[in-house]
């Protein structure tokens, strides 16, 4: 039997957005590796009545019900007076949940208020699910063909309950499981993805194609639902290679978390160094590196060269360049990666020189033009990158900085550079 889960997140901070409902993120991350549906997330703030509202209107399109927050000792945490209500159920004082409760403040070693025994409060007949990591326990329970689960709101709290108090009570549930790949790209927006992919996404059942919009380029999701993750993978696996070859250099990888992975991990494979010199970027493309784990491995330093002197005095730009060319112009960016090679002593060396705004320079360069380079033992190539003279600082930037990462990928796997 296939379920289906709404999640309700309980809380006026929430809808004040004085916090993010990262609960529900977490929560439908697991449910979908149970292959349980969810179709909707409710955010209610704390009032009964409309607490109540949502419980019922949940209840007549979804067979699990999952809540978090609404569970302490306070008097807006209403959720399971709300809950319970709602199925006609009585709350009771559960008394190993209230010793819980003594025996974790007495850890503490402060005093309990009285009010803090209303979290021992649970609907008649549920499971109790104790709450190692706090004071107010879940709960979960059957009712006129409909599960309850009701999880604390903290983060910490609510991602260790839901992990080991509520994906067993799920589990014996499910009738299957969804598998997911994702095939992440670089450089390729979300409408033009989906125009070349069109019809692929058309043609799918199990698994589906859906494509997501990035910063960077777009993340496409092959999603299978399968009785065994094994068998979730195989029927993605053929569809996975569609993909890479429809999208062919435009693929950074599958599964992988950003660009400057990919780098780092192809550079330690091939035992390379990389340094890089900066002006627009003023160190970005650096720290994109060197904010991964074991980036020493493979970074030798950086140099941000924001003015003609610095890029003169430790990169060895010639000062006749400067003078005929400009710093924004291919020659400097070429230089500057030259110079940063032999001053850094690694491999590879990136260079970065343009316009980030919010003016253009005094020689006439639009905003957002900006000349990377990449410098290697026997070879430079320059490539110019246009964020478009509308853009905001930032995104030139950050776009020249994942732009000069992808030439390394580039290289590093024999594709052409621009």
């Amino acid at each position: 039997m296939s379920h289906t889960a709404e999640l309700i997140a309980v809380g006026t901070e929430l809808l004040l957005g004085n916090i993010a409902n990262t609960d529900a993120q977490m929560i439908s991350q697991g449910l979908s590796q149970l292959g349980i549906n969810v179709y909707y997330h409710t955010v209610v703030g704390d009032n009964p009545q409309r607490v109540r509202q949502a419980v019922d209107i949940a209840r007549g399109r979804a067979d699990i019900l999952i809540t978090t927050g609404g569970l302490g000792p306070t008097c807006d945490d209403l959720t399971k007076v709300a809950v319970a209500q709602a199925f006609g159920k009585e709350l009771v004082y559960h008394e190993p949940s209230a010793q819980r409760i003594r025996e974790r403040f007495a850890q503490r070693g402060t005093p309990v208020t009285e009010n803090n025994f209303q979290q021992a409060m649970v609907p008649e007949g549920c499971t109790v699910l104790d709450n190692d990591w706090g004071t107010a326990p879940g709960v979960a329970f059957q009712a006129d063909g409909t599960h309850v689960l009701m999880l604390p709101g903290p983060p910490r709290e609510c991602a260790m309950m839901f992990r080991h108090r509520a994906l067993p009570y799920l589990q014996k549930l499910s009738d299957g499981v969804i598998a997911s790949r994702t095939v992440k790209t670089f450089g390729i927006g979300e409408s033009a993805a989906e125009a070349l992919l069109r019809d692929l996404m058309n043609a799918l059942h199990n698994p589906t194609l859906a494509p997501y919009a990035k910063p960077t380029g777009t993340e496409l999701r092959i999603t299978a639902h399968a009785p065994t993750r094994e068998e979730a993978l195989r029927l993605i696996a053929p569809v996975e290679e569609q993909v890479k070859a429809i999208l062919k250099d435009k693929v950074i990888g599958v599964d992988v978390d950003s660009l400057e992975e990919v780098c780092l991990r192809l550079l330690k494979d091939r035992g390379l160094t990389v340094g890089t010199a900066e002006s627009c970027t003023g160190g970005l493309m650096a720290k994109l590196l060197t904010d991964l784990p074991g980036s020493s491995a493979v970074f030798r330093g950086g140099v941000v060269s924001y003015t003609d002197a610095v890029k003169r005095g430790l990169l060895g730009v010639p000062e006749d360049l400067l003078a005929q060319h400009g710093a924004v112009s291919p020659q400097v960016a070429q230089a500057m990666a030259q110079g940063a090679r032999s001053a850094l002593g690694c491999d590879l060396a990136l260079a970065a020189t343009g316009v980030a705004g919010p003016d253009p320079d005094d020689r006439g360069n639009p905003i957002g033009l900006v000349y990377l380079a990449l410098a290697w033992e026997g070879g430079c190539q320059v490539v110019p990158f246009r964020a478009g003279t509308q853009a905001e600082r930032e995104r030139v930037r950050r776009m020249a900085a994942w732009t000069g990462l992808d030439l390394i990928r580039r290289h590093l796997t024999g594709l052409p550079l621009a």
